[in-house]
């Protein structure tokens, strides 16, 4: 299953340390499958506020998202985005292809 990490950035940044990480990070990611599905686009508010900016990295699961974020590779240019960014980062798993909400709707309600 799919896992992304997730990352709401609350201030943006175009420190050389910054522009450095965004450099190098994708050869940290190359070995675990990650790829961008969103990086710093434009977001369109239409509930609530949303300083900042989003940034979305699909890995092929959560073994190798965990191992992508713990590895030296990517813990040695995290400084370099911490240092100047303040942000939340999750990992969070997908729904399988064939998801339905209606059956968590369900499960929800065989519960009350």
């Amino acid at each position: 299953m799919t896992t992304y990490a997730v990352a709401h950035l609350h201030t943006t940044s175009s420190h050389e340390d910054v522009v450095t990480y965004i450099e190098r990070i994708q050869d940290t990611l190359d070995p675990f499958g990650g790829r961008f599905l969103v990086h710093g686009s434009p977001v369109e508010v239409v509930e609530g506020t949303w300083p900042g900016a989003l940034v979305i990295i699909a890995f092929p699961d959560g073994a190798n998202a965990r191992a992508w974020y713990a590895s030296p590779a990517y813990r040695e240019i995290l400084p370099l985005r911490t240092d100047h960014l303040s942000g939340d980062v999750v990992l969070v798993d997908g729904v399988p292809q064939d998801y339905d909400p209606r059956r968590t709707a369900a499960a929800i309600r065989a519960t009350r």
